[in-house]
């Protein structure tokens, strides 16, 4: 629409809500909005009737609270078929990540997290995917919680999410999987040993986060490319970017 178009419009008191980006937006909110775009002034809110709302007074009651991409479900469910090298990396990346690589995911996480106590339980989860409109939950969400719950709390912590929710395109930049293949890399001469993977993946934190019952010995034949019997950086980034056979 061209200016004159939309004052035109304006000057005529028509407007509507485009589906595509309002589908998000309350009906509350929208009927506020039209309270106050009324034509006609004695119709129209004034200031005391807008603050008396009910989308202001009681905080958008009927919003959308949760703003979840279509794949989230998958993301969590593909995190548990991960081998247990790729989960500790990725327990170890979500741990260093800035704010602003994450902001999207601890919004969502502060919002699915309904008594605020910074743990995920099914329930919350359930509500959650339900308030942000994906009604086709499915029936094994609360396995895919256990799996995800690493440390068998009963309940997914924030670097629990975060590990089995991060945008692999964004986060799995070159850089941060180096620092987290330098800390599998104990001796630093660029390649994860035999030896060093069942030094870290053995510790305790790590084989709650790690899990599986694949052994280690055929982690590193799956993940060692050129089958030199260790893991060297190329090989350790092709697996964290999904690339390994």
């Amino acid at each position: 629409e061209t200016d004159a178009e939309v004052l035109s419009k304006v000057r005529l008191g028509n407007f509507s809500f485009n589906a595509a980006d309002w589908k998000n937006i309350s009906d509350d909110a929208k009927n506020l909005i039209r309270m106050l775009l009324k034509m006609n002034p004695r119709d129209r809110y004034t200031a005391e009737q807008a603050l008396g709302h009910d989308w202001i007074k009681n905080k958008a009651p009927k919003a959308v609270s949760v703003s979840l991409q279509a794949n989230f479900v998958d993301n969590l469910r593909g995190f548990r078929s991960q081998n247990k090298l790729k989960k500790a990396a990725l327990h170890i990346i979500a741990s260093h990540l800035n704010e602003s690589q994450i902001k999207s995911l601890r919004d969502t996480f502060m919002a699915l997290d309904g008594n605020g106590d910074g743990l995920l339980t099914a329930a919350e989860m359930k509500e959650g995917l339900a308030k942000a409109g994906l009604t086709d939950i499915p029936p094994d969400l609360q396995q895919i919680l256990q799996d995800v719950d690493s440390d068998g709390s009963g309940v997914i912590d924030y670097t629990e999410f975060l590990a089995a929710t991060l945008d692999h395109r964004s986060c799995l930049q070159e850089d941060v999987v180096w620092s987290a293949f330098r800390l599998f890399d104990k001796n630093g001469d660029g390649k994860i040993s035999l030896d060093e993977l069942h030094e870290v993946l053995n510790d305790d934190d790590v084989k709650d986060i790690a899990g599986g019952a694949q052994s280690i010995a055929e982690l590193l034949k799956e993940i060692d490319g050129n089958g030199d019997g260790a893991i060297d950086f190329d090989e350790f980034l092709a697996m964290m970017k999904g690339k390994a056979s």
